[in-house]
């Protein structure tokens, strides 16, 4: 299960796409959004096709895919279905292969009636990254979020900060909640396969991807 992860997120916003986008790039892995809101306004997987340059193989289909940009619960509700986490399972093409899975805004984003988007990490069964932002207020934000994997049971590798780093964030986050900042996305002057990659090169733990 090396090289395979559920790349989550503080909130909607945080940068999980680009993320996203990052570790496909750097492990030349697949991508697949088992849940897709908001297609209205393009999907996540032509955004990380176009930055990680992914060939159309490693592109894998949504399981569920709505169009209004709205929690995954309420857009399947409008659409007159229910999103059900029985129907989603991991893809074949993506058996043993490295794997990026991203999911739809934060841990507790609610997915039908009585589940959210951490009953899908632990039905998948994968190691999970949390995309954090490096400014004031994402102590409580963060801490929340791991509180919650951690309830579930869900393994986490690590925590990614993205934009600018406020202070101490780094630290605070690495002893309060007793993880690992495994890497980092600063404002990048452009978003590109080759930034994303000296991103990784540079502001990365290779080690925890091998």
């Amino acid at each position: 299960m090396s090289r395979r992860f559920f790349v989550t997120g503080t909130d909607t916003g945080v940068g999980k796409t680009v993320l996203s986008a990052l570790l496909c790039a750097a492990l030349d892995a697949a991508y697949w959004k088992p849940i897709q809101t908001g297609s209205d306004e393009g999907t996540d997987r032509e955004t990380v096709a176009r930055l990680a340059q992914l060939p159309p193989e490693k592109l894998l289909p949504e399981a569920y895919c709505f169009r209004p940009p709205v929690s995954p619960h309420l857009a399947a509700e409008q659409a007159g279905v229910e999103i059900s986490l029985e129907k989603i399972q991991l893809p074949a093409a993506a058996n043993g292969a490295p794997l990026i899975v991203e999911g739809a805004g934060g841990v507790l984003v609610p997915i039908n009636g009585e589940e959210f988007m951490v009953d899908l990490m632990k039905r998948l069964g994968l190691p999970v990254i949390l995309a954090t932002r490096g400014a004031l207020g994402t102590i409580n934000h963060t801490l929340l979020s791991l509180a919650a994997l951690r309830s579930a049971r869900v393994a986490v590798t690590g925590v990614v900060m993205m934009g600018e780093e406020f202070g101490d964030n780094r630290r605070a986050l690495e002893r309060y909640g007793d993880t690992r900042v495994v890497g980092a996305i600063p404002p990048l002057p452009r978003l590109d396969r080759a930034t994303l990659l000296e991103t990784f090169r540079t502001r990365f733990d290779a080690s925890v991807f091998a």
